[in-house]
């Protein structure tokens, strides 16, 4: 694709998605204000739960590079990163397809096999999920019944584990029409993966307790709780195929499961204030990063005779 079509095509998917997340970010403020709650912002919390949500996108980068490694494919933290911000921008359109596809298009691009860049979607995927319900069951038990941690305990792990069996990926493989290629990841890989990814569940529950602070709420929150409400509120929201961003099913979840800490009003106040802090930095990061793109394809197009 020519370079001047492939900018004023990056140039369209900028204006596309910033009117969507311009919506999302309306419908959530609107809700925010209408709050008959008392809030008071601490610059210091809010701050830390800022940092912390950057730790997280390190984490999850270097995870997914792990992964890519383990297939013999190499990409470099910065072009990780980008691609990994820019592909964040497809959960906001309609249908979660756009955030793979764009992973996969952006990761051949810096030179990964076609096959490996989509392996890698689906395996970060499969990590992401399989972690988060491991943490769910590990961080709050007593929430559940135990036929219900032991099930989701079982189920992180069995989601993990099928990334090394060569066999449950050559059917995917198959699916993708391309089942001779793919290949099941050596267990340091699927390890070193898993880790990185749990250990970002594990700051992002964090960040989502340092907002509760910086907004104001009492410290009825317990932290290993506020991990597990959020990893499974996000996993609820990613699965909620239709919804942008997973609006309305992760709030719904964080709700229900936050109402006993915190009662109607601070439970509505942190899952609407968490859906515009994740919504902001998500956004500002993924522009971010197609800006800077930009930025290289016009100083190429300027150097060229």
């Amino acid at each position: 694709m020519p370079r001047r079509l492939r900018l004023a095509l990056e140039l369209v998917v900028a204006v596309v998605v910033v009117a969507l997340v311009g919506r999302t970010i309306a419908a959530n403020w609107d809700s925010f204000r209408a709050l008959h709650f008392a809030l008071s912002l601490h610059a210091a919390w809010l701050a830390l739960s800022l940092a912390s949500l950057a730790v997280v996108s390190i984490l999850q980068i270097e995870s997914w590079r792990r992964l890519l490694a383990g297939w013999g494919q190499r990409l470099h933290f910065a072009a990780g990163a980008r691609i990994w911000f820019l592909a964040n921008l497809g959960r906001y359109v309609p249908g979660k397809v756009w955030s793979v596809a764009g992973m996969v298009v952006l990761a051949e691009r810096e030179g990964v096999e076609r096959w490996a860049s989509a392996a890698s979607a689906v395996a970060v995927q499969a990590v992401g999920i399989g972690t988060a319900a491991a943490l769910v069951a590990a961080a709050t038990p007593h929430a559940y019944s135990p036929v219900r941690v032991a099930g989701a305990a079982l189920l992180g792990l069995g989601t993990v584990a099928l990334l090394a069996w060569k066999g449950a990926l050559a059917r995917v493989g198959r699916l993708a029409g391309s089942a001779g290629e793919w290949r099941a990841l050596p267990a340091g890989a699927v390890l070193a993966g898993s880790g990185l990814t749990l250990l970002s569940w594990c700051v992002y529950g964090f960040a989502f307790w340092a907002l509760g602070r910086g907004i104001g709420l009492p410290p009825a929150l317990p932290l290993a709780d506020a991990a597990g409400v959020f990893a499974l509120g996000y996993i609820v929201g990613l699965l909620a195929l239709f919804a942008p961003g997973g609006i309305g099913f992760r709030e719904a979840t964080f709700l229900a499961l936050l109402t006993p800490y915190l009662g109607g009003g601070g439970a509505l106040a942190l899952s609407l204030a968490s859906r515009l802090e994740l919504t902001l930095t998500e956004a500002a990061a993924g522009l971010g990063a197609l800006a800077l793109g930009g930025r290289k394809g016009r100083e190429s197009l300027e150097r060229r005779p």
